[in-house]
């Protein structure tokens, strides 16, 4: 939380339909002024905060909500981030990831408005997880390289900024547009369903609550450079999934152990990720909950609307 004698920040969130942008709302409450944006009509809770449509491929839109609103901190969320999506429209990745990444901080230098950006362990290769921040990265897919130019792009921009880098986000808001391996998962196996489940990645799933308490944080200390925000727990997918099925109480048996090659996905996935986040944790307090308080932990959404 700001100290006593710190005022709201004044805080515009780009992709604030998202998971990640409606959990930045959720704690934001009591706390800070926020502009939620997004492409087209609002969607989900905004909890009382105003809302203005944003296309992130339209400097103008940037140019007309930063001089209208007069943030100090800009939280860039907005990504295309469904990978194989990525990899099959690459041009379009470069355009949403990329270009609208540009024209963020573009139009944070000229108002003098710290960005904070947020970024993916799927710029690294996943031969040598888990990462800290000043580790090499080596991406295998569309998706990855351009979340590694857009970062290059903030650095280059001239912007104050800083790039908060995370690993599998997952949660649950009301409306969410997208699921994620945690509904995925315990929805088919609370419908009998068969799913497959790979034991060749490993990742450090991260709580979108706690992901957006991290950017809180960078935001209020107007700490800059590279942040690495994850859950401190670093596990396979396939014992993810049967974390799940065990909180739930639902039959593993019913989970298909296969190789990532065996899905014959378009995009190379890194094998071996996860972060280091003794940084976060010593220069922002940052705090992240447990996967297994997580699982009890994401049900608080279900009640709001």
């Amino acid at each position: 939380m700001p100290s006593a004698d710190q005022r709201p920040l004044r805080i515009v969130v780009t992709g604030a339909n998202g998971l990640l942008g409606q959990s930045l709302l959720y704690l934001a409450q009591g706390r800070h002024e926020l502009l939620a944006t997004g492409r087209g009509p609002a969607r989900g809770n905004h909890f009382g905060f105003p809302y203005a449509e944003l296309d992130t491929t339209r400097p103008k839109d940037f140019e007309r909500v930063l001089t209208e609103f007069r943030p100090d901190v800009v939280i860039h969320s907005a990504a295309m981030t469904q990978v194989d999506d990525c990899e099959n429209q690459p041009e379009l990745c470069h355009l949403l990831n990329v270009e609208a990444t540009r024209h963020c901080a573009e139009a944070c230098v000229r108002h003098g408005v710290h960005l904070i950006f947020i970024s993916t362990d799927f710029i690294f290769d996943g031969q040598n997880g888990p990462y800290a921040e000043d580790a090499a990265p080596a991406p295998l897919s569309v998706y990855g390289w351009s979340k590694l130019h857009a970062e290059e792009a903030v650095k280059a921009s001239g912007a104050r900024y800083t790039i908060a880098r995370t690993v599998l986000v997952i949660g649950y808001v009301p409306g969410l547009s997208r699921s994620n391996i945690i509904l995925w998962a315990r929805g088919a196996l609370q419908r009998g369903e068969r799913i497959r489940v790979v034991d060749d990645q490993v990742r450090s799933p991260t709580w979108s609550v706690d992901l957006a308490e991290g950017c809180l944080r960078i935001a209020e200390r107007g700490a800059e450079g590279i942040y690495h925000l994850s859950g401190p727990d670093t596990f396979s997918i396939l014992e993810l999934v049967r974390r799940v099925a065990a909180h739930a109480h639902l039959d593993a048996s019913l989970i298909d152990v296969v190789s990532s090659a065996s899905l014959g996905q378009p995009a190379k996935r890194p094998p071996v990720t996860g972060f280091d986040i003794t940084k976060a944790q010593r220069e922002l307090g940052y705090a992240p909950h447990s996967f297994d308080a997580v699982l009890n932990e994401i049900p608080i959404f279900e009640n709001l609307s």
